[in-house]
């Protein structure tokens, strides 16, 4: 028998600026990732260190056509539904439906689009979890507001959302509000619209803007349960514990701070209040959170369940520095030496993944999602014009596995979405020579190619993995 409880979901992972394009088609505004170069000045851009609100002609934006998702989801969803997938994760462009962000009623275009992308997905017998928020703030409210450093997004976010749950209502019954919110630390334009001015305290703005978001979240949680109870919510973390990199105290301690300042977020979100831990972490940041009454109360509303993005696992010493961690992910790590690494320097940890989904049913007693999982590398097709990528195969069969391990510990875990089922832009780098994908899309870094579809060996693997419900990993 499978250890996988009966309706476990299958599925992938997309996100709509990384994959749709039609960057400015059916009445979408410009948001954030689209003024994200690709190239040398993407780092800046995503750091929030380069003001970057206009487009340049003499640079490559990634997201502007994508894999054209937009105009071929049916081609794609079909494909899907070819695996076999009972759940498919994408995100609901912010600027498709309110194109500036600040308007009062929404863009009767994007909402159309959207509800036929969902209504193809129920055709096939396939759930969306749809990400309200994935990494896309629409460029007005940067450019008017200050993005989540302004209270008033809290207004713009719910009306959005309000809109989302009522216009999708019978299409749509598995949400996330904010992607990796615990990104915005590490990458706060890319992660929330920020950008920094000089001598200001960047903790204070990113920590306030945080408590925007963890109110509107908590909001949108609470107007979903009223628009229809059967609704269910989570929150969603980049996850991946930090080990200490030795057994010395301050390792350890530091390992511990690391885990908070990623979890404080989902603290929050699940347990319904600031953690204690924090107001120390305040105090030495700086930091003032500003409340407004009703705020503690409004943070109550708890979310149903916790989604979470698994990649590696990290490590970490007292004697961190820019020096000796790794630059190969945006949250930054001491290298592993027992463990084996990716392509692009991610360290491949299956065990890993047991013992965070361990931790965080220990500490929020809340179902998981595993709604990101996959390993990026660099495809090639052999002589019959296949691609036989069977180190992705691996990579996957080892953390289904591990994802197996922590059922059997007895973790409830709802479903199981792989990142970029198809090849997409990636958000790190703007590549999409780094791929995830059990379908290959014939398009390279600088925007070449046709665009045309091709199934992978890991396609026809993850179809059996699915008709077996994770029993048939061979």
């Amino acid at each position: 028998m499978s250890v996988f409880p009966k309706g476990f979901l299958w599925g992938g992972a997309i996100a709509a600026n990384q994959a749709e394009g039609a960057y400015l088609e059916g009445g979408k505004g410009l948001t954030t990732v689209d003024t994200i170069p690709h190239g040398a000045n993407r780092l800046p851009v995503k750091l929030g260190l380069e003001k970057r609100f206009t487009l340049r002609e003499d640079e490559y934006y990634p997201s502007h056509q994508a894999i054209d998702f937009y105009h071929r989801y049916k081609e794609d969803i079909a494909l899907m539904a070819e695996m076999g997938f009972t759940v498919f994760r994408t995100s609901i462009a912010w600027s498709r439906l309110y194109p500036q962000g600040d308007e009062l009623t929404p863009n009767a275009e994007g909402i159309a689009f959207y509800r036929d992308m969902f209504a193809e997905c129920k055709k096939y017998g396939i759930e969306p979890l749809v990400t309200l928020c994935h990494f896309d703030v629409p460029m007005h409210l940067v450019t008017e507001y200050g993005s989540w450093r302004n209270r008033k997004m809290v207004e713009f976010f719910t009306r959005y959302a309000r809109t989302c749950f009522e216009a999708f209502d019978g299409l749509v019954k598995y949400w996330l509000t904010f992607n990796e919110i615990n990104i915005m630390l590490h990458s706060p334009y890319s992660g929330a619209g920020l950008v920094f001015e000089e001598g200001e305290n960047q903790d204070q703005v990113k920590y306030q803007a945080a408590h925007h978001e963890l109110i509107a979240s908590a909001l949108a949680t609470k107007i979903a349960h009223e628009v229809n109870p059967e609704n269910q919510v989570g929150c969603m973390l980049a996850g991946g514990n930090f080990y200490p990199y030795s057994c010395k105290p301050e390792d350890v301690w530091t390992a511990l701070e690391k885990d908070r300042e990623n979890l404080f977020f989902i603290d929050v979100q699940a347990r319904g209040s600031y953690p204690a831990y924090a107001a120390r972490v305040f105090r030495e940041k700086g930091v003032t959170i500003k409340k407004e009454a009703g705020d503690d109360e409004i943070l109550r509303n708890t979310v149903d369940f916790v989604s979470f993005s698994y990649y590696a696992s990290r490590c970490a010493s007292a004697e961190m520095n820019a020096q000796n961690t790794s630059a190969a992910n945006i949250v930054k790590s001491l290298r592993n030496p027992h463990i084996q690494v990716s392509e692009w320097g991610w360290g491949i940890d299956p065990l890993g993944l047991r013992i965070t989904m361990n931790m965080m049913y220990d500490r929020y007693q809340k179902p998981l999602f595993l709604v990101e999982n996959g390993l990026g590398a660099k495809d090639e097709f052999n002589a019959q014009g296949e691609i036989e990528d069977d180190y992705r195969i691996s990579y996957l069969r080892e953390h289904i596995r591990a994802m197996g391990d922590a059922i059997a510990d007895g973790i409830p875990v709802m479903g199981y979405t792989t990142w970029g089922c198809i090849d997409l832009v990636a958000a790190s780098t703007g590549e999409m020579s780094k791929r995830y994908g059990f379908i290959y899309v014939d398009r390279d870094d600088a925007g070449n190619g046709t665009l045309e579809r091709k199934r992978k060996k890991s396609f026809w693997w993850y179809k059996k993995v699915i008709a077996s419900n994770g029993e048939d990993l061979a």
